[in-house]
């Protein structure tokens, strides 16, 4: 999957609102869920990078939000 930065930065800086929904009740943080979408954002999206844990939290929580149509 390739990612594209604008909505991965667009979701962390102006919807972390959404973010906070999806992981409410899961017994994951917010921040560690912001902080895999940080990393992603500073290796400029190469997912090959994230750790089992991170890739994860990727799948669980971002992705969804990336294969959504644009807003």
């Amino acid at each position: 999957m390739e990612i594209n930065l604008r909505v991965l930065r667009n979701l962390l800086t102006k919807r972390t609102d959404e973010i906070e929904k999806s992981v409410a009740g899961t017994g994951y943080l917010v921040k560690t869920v912001i902080g895999v979408g940080t990393f992603l954002l500073d290796n400029e999206g190469d997912l090959d990078l994230l750790t089992a844990k991170q890739r994860a939290t990727f799948e669980k929580f971002l992705r969804p939000f990336l294969e959504m149509p644009s807003r």
